[in-house]
């Protein structure tokens, strides 16, 4: 079983289950087919599992490392953002509410989607390299958003909490803490505020 799915902290892990979309971040692996690096790139993109009749084998040697996601809100919550090449629809919409979301840094669409990858960068990790968080108003957080609960992730839809797993959503719970730690990026939740909807596999 290989280590190339990923949980919403961002973390590479082993599962059988295959998973809605594919990522990628780069060459992390090395030709015995092991995670040898978090990322390679700062753009972490979010993929289509099929594209114009393509096929590849997985991991192969000197060729970019295929991530898979549970759903597009997983591959959000650990800094990944739509592909211009596969999803060009949904990147377009992705970059123009991203934009809107987050009216200080002054971007237009003209701005090149790597400026908005360099900002993804910063959010992902801290210096130690340890998943970065903040803490939010239960009540102003989008749908889509994964926060968490006794250090263990859950998905936020129609004020509900639904714990991820590798296999899908598990148990649920109504919001009861008036503050919550959120991991989806900060200004990625900004881009579900204005407008982003991210796939939900409930």
């Amino acid at each position: 079983m290989l280590q190339n799915r990923v949980d919403p902290l961002g973390n590479l892990i082993r599962a059988s289950a295959r998973g809605a979309w594919m990522g990628n971040r780069g060459v992390l692996h090395n030709e015995q087919q092991e995670i040898v690096r978090p990322f390679k790139l700062q753009a972490w993109i979010i993929c289509k599992l099929e594209f114009k009749g393509r096929k590849r084998p997985i991991m192969k040697p000197n060729h970019w490392t295929e991530l898979f996601f549970l759903d597009e809100a997983t591959a959000f919550a650990a800094g990944h953002r739509p592909c211009f090449e596969c999803r060009r629809e949904a990147a377009t919409h992705f970059k123009s509410s991203w934009i809107k979301g987050n009216p200080l840094y002054k971007f237009n669409m003209k701005t090149p989607i790597g400026e908005i990858d360099k900002i993804l960068h910063k959010e992902r990790r801290d210096g130690r390299g340890e998943k970065r968080t903040f803490k939010s108003n239960a009540a102003n957080l989008p749908d889509g958003t994964f926060v968490t609960v006794d250090k263990m992730p859950y998905l936020l839809k129609e004020k509900q909490l639904f714990l991820w797993t590798p296999s899908g959503y598990k148990q649920h719970m109504a919001i009861t803490a008036a503050t919550l730690t959120v991991l989806t990026p900060r200004s990625v939740v900004e881009a579900f505020r204005a407008g982003y909807k991210p796939q939900m596999g409930l």
